[in-house]
């Protein structure tokens, strides 16, 4: 009786039900996580790791916005790692570094480093965007070669070796606490406090701006509409090419502006550094509910797939996973996530 209105307006209750349970799915998976972790361990449940959680996934957090845009339309973006890498070794290389750190770079004023770095990331970004719109490379082929020459940009710059130093804008936002949350007093009744830092800060300022432009403005509601279906988006007048070479380029934007912050929040600028982050990104954002096939998901499910990854990370940690036992039990979250993001949308489908 209850799905009778629902048909009166014109709504499928199964496709209803499809669609909430992308975003259901991973929601109930991180409520089930926290409760495991809170009861094997005393130390999980605090203010402080959950603090600690956030911290530690922010810079996954901002490439995975950009990556969420990419997914969106249905396309994939494999050298956000890459260019995040090449982007924060490429401030360092504008930086003045120490006598001891044997790279011949070209120091400049901090300003002036920030915006040639920002360059270089959006260099890379209209290259793949190009690469796409242009000569119609598919997205896996162009990113996967933009990959492998962001990994010889930072071959090419530091040779091996390792940088230290970042402009001063940098090395706050990247490392540095932005407040402090009071958590009481010791036995010896000294104050404690939580310290937030800047990357916090930065990430949750691109989620906010990344899910205003994709529910609020016409190019978000362009990006869900080459999604989910292209064909129809094109005879509607949308420019497909130009929205696809858009969020190549806020990728890649997204990336560089990470790995800035990245080398800081590591303390060091070197090759390999975010090799991780790929495989991290494209999870968060397909564990959060977003279709792979484009059209379905948005910044809320990215925030819910990074929380169950960060969750996952540091849960195991607390119950001293053994660390090889931890990159498996990640893959098969991954390959869970790939399974219900085909299944509901097959159920999509027959609804």
């Amino acid at each position: 009786m209850s799905s009778a209105p629902l048909a009166d307006k014109g709504i499928n209750p199964r496709q209803l039900f499809a669609d909430k349970l992308r975003t259901i799915a991973p929601l109930l998976t991180l409520v089930a996580l926290v409760i495991f972790f809170s009861s094997t361990t005393t130390t999980f449940a605090t203010m402080d790791n959950a603090v600690n959680i956030v911290r530690q996934m922010s810079i996954t957090g901002i490439i995975a916005v950009g990556l969420t845009f990419v997914i969106l339309t249905a396309e994939i973006d494999l050298s956000v790692a890459a260019v995040a890498n090449a982007i924060g070794i490429t401030v360092a290389y504008f930086t003045i570094q120490p006598d001891y750190v044997n790279i011949n770079n070209i120091p400049l004023n901090g300003w002036i480093a920030i915006i040639l770095t920002l360059m270089s990331a959006l260099a890379f970004g209209l290259v793949t965007a190009f690469g796409m719109t242009k000569i119609g490379i598919p997205s896996f082929i162009m990113t996967l070669a933009i990959m492998q020459i962001a990994n010889g940009v930072s071959a090419l710059l530091v040779r091996g070796q390792i940088a230290y130093q970042y402009p001063d804008l940098i090395t706050t936002l990247g490392s540095k606490t932005a407040f402090q949350i009071p958590l009481g007093v010791d036995a010896a009744g000294k104050a404690l406090f939580i310290p937030v830092g800047w990357t916090i800060i930065v990430c949750l300022i691109f989620f906010i701006v990344g899910h205003l432009v994709l529910t609020y403005t016409r190019f978000g509601r362009y990006v869900y509409m080459v999604g989910g279906n292209r064909e129809a988006a094109e005879y509607s007048g949308v420019n497909v090419k130009l929205i696809i070479g858009s969020v190549m380029v806020i990728s890649a934007l997204c990336s560089g502006i990470a790995g800035m912050l990245g080398v800081a929040y590591f303390g060091s600028a070197q090759q390999n550094q975010f090799d991780t982050y790929l495989l991290d990104a494209i999870a968060a954002v397909v564990v959060g509910g977003t279709s792979l096939f484009g059209g379905k998901g948005g910044i809320p499910n990215t925030i819910i797939g990074l929380l169950v990854l960060g969750v996952v990370n540091n849960g195991l940690d607390h119950i001293q996973m053994d660390s090889f036992q931890k990159i498996l039990i990640r893959g098969l979250i991954l390959l869970a996530a790939l399974v219900i993001n085909v299944y509901v949308e097959k159920f999509r489908e027959r609804a």
